[in-house]
């Protein structure tokens, strides 16, 4: 094992430990956060969480999906913490991925920043009223109406398809305006593409409903936006990829605000969370190149189905 993998498994070790003896420090509030009939001693739960998120951040990179749209359906359906407190974490658990990731894909000129911005700040601005709204509505009606957009999610990712190099004959006359258009190097081709967008104002009205749903159940909105900028707006997979993951870094950070005023982010499910998803990332990325990522996908959409359908009848009231 090399030097920096011993030195992040310790720091990982570290947060993950000093998350119990926070959440120990707040013995009785933080037992109220674990649902009353659990057979478990709340201390266990953040190592449970922890093994859990690493497998599950493993899963995420293979399938080719986002850990945040993962984590808050499966975690709330089927662990015992109440569903503010992980739609708070599942927002940093996507922010995180996307804050690690961002600078990286700026740099090689993959994410761009006139494509970014114009519906990073409609989405931004949508995931805060959608905290506030997410926040204020009986559990109940969020957790059916989480049930029913993870189901929704499950048909998109099943049924999308994606085109490496869209045709876009002519932009748009808001694109042209705000110049969004670029040149990248392929490295499969060996050459540059330019690239260019078109349907912007079309775009831009679906980005405040992805904003909004990204603020409400504290999803990670790239399974929404990676379609939209790709096959509605014309801009290269590779492109559309890059920009979704810059885009999550501003939108989740301004819906997280929101929970974290709140008091729905904790330590008890938020650290360990966070930490077992970035450790499960790195070791997926590795695994990437020997693993058949279609047949993962379909294991996963079949967990988040399953997960989407729990939150459904739980919701409803009829499976407790």
């Amino acid at each position: 094992m090399s030097k920096s993998w011993r030195w992040f498994l310790v720091f990982i070790t570290m947060v993950l430990f000093s998350s119990l003896f926070v959440s120990a420090g707040f013995c009785e509030e933080t037992q109220e956060v674990v649902q009353k009939g659990s057979s478990i001693a709340w201390w266990m739960w953040p190592i449970i969480l922890f093994i859990f998120t690493f497998l599950l951040g493993i899963l995420a990179v293979v399938a080719g999906v986002g850990g945040g749209v993962l984590f808050v359906p499966i975690v709330s359906s089927f662990f015992p913490f109440n569903l503010d407190f992980v739609r708070g974490a599942g927002l940093l658990v996507a922010l995180s991925g996307a804050l690690s990731a961002g600078p990286g894909l700026l740099r090689r000129g993959l994410a761009n920043l006139r494509l970014a911005l114009p519906m990073a700040l409609i989405a931004s601005t949508c995931s805060i009223f959608g905290a506030m709204v997410g926040l204020a509505l009986p559990t109940n009606v969020v957790q059916t109406a989480l049930g029913a957009t993870i189901i929704a999610i499950v048909i998109i990712m099943a049924t999308a398809k994606r085109s490496d190099f869209p045709e876009v004959k002519k932009p748009d006359t808001l694109s042209s305006a705000l110049k969004i258009s670029g040149i990248y190097f392929e490295e499969s081709q060996g050459k540059e593409i330019n690239w260019q967008i078109h349907r912007t104002p079309f775009g831009l009205l679906l980005f405040t409903l992805i904003g909004f749903m990204a603020g409400m159940f504290g999803l990670g909105a790239g399974w929404a936006n990676v379609p939209v900028l790709n096959l509605l707006l014309g801009a290269p997979l590779k492109i559309s990829v890059a920009t979704s993951v810059f885009l999550l870094s501003i939108t989740d950070t301004a819906a997280a605000w929101v929970y974290v005023n709140k008091g729905a982010v904790l330590p008890l499910i938020a650290v360990p969370s966070v930490a077992g998803m970035m450790l499960g990332t790195r070791i997926g990325v590795k695994i990437l190149a020997k693993a058949k990522p279609k047949a993962v996908k379909w294991i996963v959409v079949s967990f988040l189905f399953l997960a989407g359908l729990r939150a459904l009848l739980k919701g409803l009231g009829i499976w407790r």
